[in-house]
């Protein structure tokens, strides 16, 4: 159980179709918080070659909201196309997630479904390889 009142469950609706989810956890920044669910849909809301935030600490920010200090964009880019990611928190990570295509994030070459873990830096620099798409996940270093 994640919290009082929720039930977690996940399945694959389509038995005779693989499926590929990415599940993450994060821990709150503050205890006893009433424990909510929020669903959202961003391929309408996400422009082409592009960030597009869609979880912050900030309720009036763009995306869901939650009790932590964490930042996640996701974008979709076409091959040879460049854009900067400036960290929010200097004292937060980043972990990079390819979800489809190749991607060079700084000098480090990420291929589909690769992870990597980016800290002590203000900035990176994403250039699509190929046709891409990728989560940035920026979260606090010391919880």
């Amino acid at each position: 159980m994640p919290g009082t009142g929720i039930y977690h469950k996940e399945f694959n609706k389509n038995r005779n179709e693989p499926v590929k989810f990415l599940q993450i956890w994060l821990f709150p920044n503050q205890r006893n918080v009433t424990p909510r669910y929020h669903q959202e849909r961003y391929d309408t809301l996400m422009k082409p070659n592009q960030l597009t935030q869609v979880l912050s600490p900030d309720k009036d920010d763009q995306g869901v909201w939650i009790y932590q200090e964490a930042w996640f964009n996701i974008g979709k880019f076409d091959k040879g196309i460049k854009t900067d990611y400036h960290f929010k928190n200097k004292d937060n990570g980043l972990y990079v997630f390819v979800i489809k295509g190749d991607v060079k994030i700084n000098d480090q070459i990420l291929n589909e479904r690769d992870g990597f873990g980016i800290w002590e830096t203000e900035h990176v620099t994403i250039e699509a390889i190929n046709n891409m798409e990728v989560l940035l996940m920026e979260v606090p270093m010391n919880y």
